[in-house]
């Protein structure tokens, strides 16, 4: 494996070279990262397709869906690459329920019916029930926040919300995986003291976000270190972080809750072994970055998303392995005992009926 890792890497800089003439003066400033061998998919994780077979809701009238949230009415609400955020019913009715620009990422609902949106460019927005925008979160400390991915409304009232990467912005969220530096930070919003602070930084393109159960602690996806890291809000460890689950078997993107002790992780794609080869060296690395966008490695299509208990255990996993029906899922959420289900580069939000699965297990 590592001899072939050495021939890859040889006769990928030389195909870099015949890239020259393409190249830009991008500069990035590499770390190695040396990953465990990915898990095979087995057990828990072996392949299926179920999802092949999942409802394409609002199919074809979205452009690029990457998360979703639902309200009490059962309405699904997604924001796309227009700059606009969605409203679909589950008859597959599609109509715009807000203009944000950009390109809307996380999304939850208050206690109130407001829907807080993860804005990349924008920062942290509130859209309230008449659709009308505004800004809570732009900057901290001064400095204007960067990629804004995911945000989770606690009982509480807080917002949890993730800033991916403070470096890099989303048309240019490879390079901070070929960077392989801890660019992501996780903050908490205060409604009422209209405050922000930093829970936790040093993290590895802070993605997803899942409370606990009992909202004792939280769980964010680290998507560029094929991990999730827990922090502890409540008890005697309140404050602490630790790592949840390591060395997953693919890219964890958005992450969410049942609120009954099921975490549900969306990964962006499995694991690819040349991608992985590619990260010890930050001399290649240093050379892609320089390359055009489409041109730099990417996540092969699959469809995959698993389900794990409070404790980290798998408890089902669910897949397409053409990754043709869905695309590449960016986002999941449980709901009447269906998951819905978002792609960054998809059309559509795939709807999945638990029950078919649980019965095969």
């Amino acid at each position: 494996m590592k001899l072939a890792c050495h021939r890859y890497s040889l006769g990928l800089a030389l195909s870099l070279l015949t890239l020259a003439p393409l190249a830009h003066a991008r500069k990035i400033d590499p770390a190695p990262f040396r990953p465990e061998k990915a898990p095979a998919l087995v057990g828990p994780y072996a392949p299926n397709e179920y999802l092949a077979s999942a409802e394409r809701l609002g199919g074809g009238q979205l452009q690029g869906p990457e998360e979703i949230a639902l309200d009490a009415e059962g309405f699904v609400y997604t924001g796309t690459a227009d700059g606009t955020i969605k409203k679909i019913s589950r008859a597959g009715d599609v109509t715009t329920f807000a203009q944000t620009g950009g390109h809307p990422l996380g999304l939850d609902f208050d206690a109130d019916g407001n829907l807080l949106v993860a804005e990349p460019y924008s920062g942290l927005l509130l859209v309230n029930t008449q659709g009308e925008v505004t800004t809570l979160v732009k900057e901290f400390d001064g400095q204007k926040l960067g990629l804004v991915d995911d945000v989770k409304v606690a009982r509480n009232g807080l917002i949890y919300f993730t800033e991916a990467s403070r470096k890099y912005p989303l048309d240019q969220y490879q390079l901070d995986f070929l960077e392989a530096r801890p660019n992501g930070r996780l903050f908490v919003y205060n409604p009422a003291t209209k405050e922000t602070s930093l829970v936790m930084d040093q993290l590895y393109f802070a993605n997803g976000i899942a409370l606990s159960a009992d909202q004792d602690f939280l769980v964010v996806a680290e998507t560029s270190r094929y991990r999730l890291t827990r922090f502890w809000l409540e008890g005697p460890r309140a404050g602490e972080r630790e790592v949840f689950l390591d060395n997953l078997p693919g890219l964890p993107d958005t992450i969410s809750s049942n609120g009954q002790g099921t975490i549900w992780v969306a990964y962006f794609s499995v694991r690819d072994r040349l991608i992985d080869g590619l990260q010890p060296y930050p001399w290649i690395k240093g050379l892609l970055a320089k390359l055009p966008t489409q041109l730099l490695p990417k996540p092969k299509a699959y469809s995959l998303v698993v389900a794990y208990d409070e404790n980290g255990q798998v408890l089902q996993s669910l897949h397409d392995p053409s990754g043709k029906n869905i695309g590449n899922i960016t986002s999941v959420e449980e709901y009447n005992g269906e998951l819905y289900m978002g792609s960054l580069g998809g059309d559509a939000i795939g709807v999945y009926t638990l029950g078919v699965a649980e019965a095969s297990l």
